[in-house]
């Protein structure tokens, strides 16, 4: 840490009575996979679900916040790393505010991965691998970035010439090559029901 003299202000209003207004429970939702393989669709499939419920969301998706957050980095590993590890800090935020996140990021390390479910707490992180085998996302690519890649056009892209280490634990497997955006979506709406994140009879908004 490179500030000094700093204390921690803590506040009155505190994360279980934001929850309580909110109507549901906070959590950080990690969707983790390959280029293409369905990451943005299914979390911004998933928080129109949850908004129709009134709960209250966000979606950080990774080329957004690579607009502004974190578009003074570029994609190396080290880059990589300390883009996560802003999400991080910016997810637990997020948890405090009593706000269902959803993050979109290819992620692709674990440790860095297990380091923001360390930061913000195992029991509020739920780490969702969207499988998708490399052959499928590359058909898929929207941004021809696959064929980029493979041109040299782009370094260090996952799946081609940079790694991707899939989840070893996560709480939830979407097999994206198989299942619609939506029946994956509904799966998470079922776990977050499981899980008590949501209730089950939430009324539904015109």
């Amino acid at each position: 840490m490179k500030s000094h003299c700093i204390v921690w202000h803590q506040a009155s209003v505190v994360r279980k009575r934001r929850e309580e207004q909110n109507g549901n429970k906070s959590a950080v939702v990690w969707f983790t996979g390959l280029p293409s393989s369905g990451k943005s669709t299914i979390a911004n499939a998933v928080e129109e679900k949850l908004f129709l419920r009134g709960c209250r969301t966000f979606v950080l998706d990774g080329d957004n916040v690579r607009h502004g957050l974190c578009s003074d980095l570029g994609f190396s590993a080290e880059d990589r790393k300390e883009n996560i590890r802003r999400i991080g800090e910016v997810s637990k935020l997020f948890v405090e505010a009593g706000i269902i996140v959803l993050t979109a990021f290819i992620s692709p390390f674990r440790e860095d991965r297990d380091r923001v479910r360390k930061l913000v707490g195992n029991a509020d992180f739920i780490e969702i691998f969207c499988d998708c085998p490399v052959d499928v996302c590359e058909l898929r690519d929207p941004k021809g970035n696959y064929r980029k890649a493979r041109n040299g056009v782009i370094k260090d892209f996952t799946g081609v010439s940079s790694p991707y280490e899939p989840p070893l634990g996560c709480e939830l497997v979407l097999k994206t090559n198989v299942d619609s955006p939506d029946e994956c979506a509904q799966q998470v709406i079922d776990f977050f029901v499981s899980q008590s994140i949501i209730g089950q009879n939430m009324p539904m908004c015109p």
